[in-house]
């Protein structure tokens, strides 16, 4: 039992110690390019789907705006017709019936002009105005969403390579241990035990390795996820200091409240939307009252019955009056004008036909069946809505800073604590090395101290990080330079 046990842990220590090659291997043919926070925020933006979502919405924004100023313009349109008659038709030239085939064409420019309708054009523009503001300020939102988990994913990815790396040195210790043992093992200069226990304790190490290894591809997975790039296992990180690192955080929670109020687009966004509201309220309000316009237009046609009569000459014709000369009868005589239809010019037509209009327009709405009024009404719920989202956004805003500040003290005060024990542990971890090496204690004592240096040098660069990222969270409420 005792050797299948040994031989178990043999194969656990090869099998793990093969990973961590495997991830040492890994680290040394990672990709060369190294990325800054900075960059990976521009990438994100130029990839992420909500910040591209985000910004269509603006631009449609920014055209019904623009159009919102268009309908202020005089509304100018031209028309064109032509059409071919063919039997009994009206002669457009002559206002006669005809029958014939013939063709006509009629042209007209039209211009018309609100010249009053209740303020309703101008608060529609300017509230299409502040809607596109706010489309504006839900980009930078996106933006500010994106860089909050860009942030975190980042550092995430920092503190597991730094885990890592203090694991595989933990390895490389440990298996200094484990070679050393092996000699006076061999030499029976120590109990078997002792070479086992440190070979599981190698185990231990490696299974460490494993796991942070498994935490710092999840990290890098989520980054680039984030980034909408594909997954590179080597992908590196620059690292990021800061002196104030370590230092208590100045700003109070009101402090950051107020700063992050005025400077964040999510609150900007939420204003802007019931400023919006409010226009619309008023726009169509506007849409209640007479409308007042100017209109007039340039009208012309053509046709090809119509037609002009050219005298060619005269002819003496007889009538059926007579006169008795001489008690004869003889037959009267008139005069008959001898006439050729000639088709008139087209640009003669264009020419004669021109005519002109232009009149003045009051219209006064009565019950629309009740439209407006009811538009009105749900005008008025969506300001109430829009009004409560801004509310909550403030809300929540306080609550998130809130939050980050409790989370902020635990980190500061954890970091503190696992300073000094990083402190004690180390000083108790070395001494334990000089007694073990010395054989003053077996090696279960030794591996106790080594696991509770470990630990804690784990657990500093974790407390680390979460510190690091809270502060640069309230920095980023406040629209400071991150790094």
């Amino acid at each position: 039992m005792m050797n299948f046990s040994k031989t178990i842990a043999i194969l656990l220590t090869i099998i793990l110690l093969a990973a961590v090659n495997k991830t040492k291997a890994q680290d040394t043919t990672a990709v060369n390019s190294v990325y800054t926070l900075q960059q990976c925020i521009e990438i994100a933006f130029k990839n992420n789907t909500d910040v591209k979502q985000a910004g269509f919405l603006a631009e449609s924004a920014k055209i019904n705006y623009n159009q919102s100023k268009a309908n202020m313009l005089p509304d100018l349109n031209a028309g064109i017709s032509h059409t071919q008659y063919n039997g009994r038709s009206i002669n457009p030239y002559s206002n006669a019936y005809i029958n014939e085939q013939n063709t006509a064409g009629s042209y007209q420019l039209n211009a018309g002009i609100t010249l009053w309708h209740g303020s309703s054009i101008q608060n529609y523009m300017k509230q299409y105005r502040l809607t596109y503001e706010a489309g504006k300020m839900d980009e930078q939102n996106a933006k500010d969403k994106l860089t909050i988990n860009i942030i975190l994913s980042y550092l995430n990815v920092l503190s597991a390579r730094e885990q890592l790396n203090i694991a595989q040195k933990q390895v490389e210790a440990t298996q200094k241990k484990v070679d050393l043992l092996v000699i006076k093992n061999n030499d029976g200069a120590i109990s078997p035990s002792d070479l086992f226990d440190m070979k599981g304790q190698l185990a231990n190490d490696g299974l460490t390795v494993v796991s942070t290894k498994n935490s710092l591809d999840n990290a890098l997975q989520t980054l680039t996820q984030l980034m909408n790039v594909p997954y590179e296992a080597g992908m590196q990180l620059a690292a990021i200091t800061d002196g104030m690192l370590f230092q208590p955080y100045v700003e109070t929670v009101d402090q950051v409240y107020e700063n992050a109020a005025q400077q964040l687009a999510l609150v900007k966004s939420a204003d802007l939307k019931v400023e919006s509201a409010s226009r619309n309220i008023k726009a169509i309000r506007g849409q209640m009252m007479p409308t007042l316009s100017v209109f007039g237009g340039l009208y012309t046609n053509y046709s090809s019955a119509a037609k002009i009569q050219q005298l060619t000459g005269t002819t003496d014709v007889p009538t059926s009056n007579y006169v008795t000369v001489n008690n004869v009868k003889t037959t009267v005589y008139s005069q008959q004008s001898n006439f050729n239809a000639l088709s008139i010019g087209y640009d003669t037509q264009l020419k004669n036909n021109y005519n002109s209009a232009i009149g003045i327009g009051l219209q006064i709405p009565l019950t629309n069946n009740m439209q407006v009024r009811n538009k009105l009404k749900l005008a008025k719920v969506a300001e109430l809505q829009v009004k409560e989202q801004a509310q909550t956004a403030r809300i929540q805003l306080r609550q998130a800073i809130v939050q980050d500040f409790v989370n902020m003290n635990a980190d500061y005060t954890t970091y503190k604590l696992l300073l000094s024990q990083v402190e004690d542990f180390g000083q108790s971890f070395h001494a334990a090395e000089i007694r073990y090496t010395n054989g003053a204690i077996s090696t279960v004592d030794f591996v106790i101290a080594k696991n509770n240096f470990d630990r804690v040098q784990l657990n500093l660069v974790v407390a680390k990080y979460n510190y690091m990222l809270r502060t640069k969270l309230l920095d980023f409420y406040q629209n400071r330079p991150l790094w």
